[in-house]
């Protein structure tokens, strides 16, 4: 279901979103969803103590490891055809 959202810009600030959609041809309103979107996505999710949490936890734990060059070699590798 839609909703509709109503949002009070001064003068000068509607006048700086209408610019900013007609530079890419697009409605006001398709441009404030948009915009919307885009700052709903860079918003962190979950909390910050959870995901240090996760990270903590993570690294208890003992993982073979290698330098990035020679781990990114062995993945390469794992993409090349089987030789017989």
């Amino acid at each position: 279901m839609a909703k509709r959202l109503q949002v009070i810009l001064q003068d000068p600030e509607y006048r700086e979103v209408q610019r900013a959609a007609r530079a890419r041809r697009m409605s006001i309103a398709a441009w404030v969803r948009q915009a919307l979107t885009q700052a709903r996505r860079s918003e962190p999710q979950g909390s910050v103590e959870k995901k240090l949490a996760a990270i903590r936890a993570a690294a208890r734990y003992e993982s073979p490891t290698s330098d990035i060059d020679t781990m990114l070699a062995e993945i390469e590798q794992g993409y090349l055809p089987k030789q017989s």
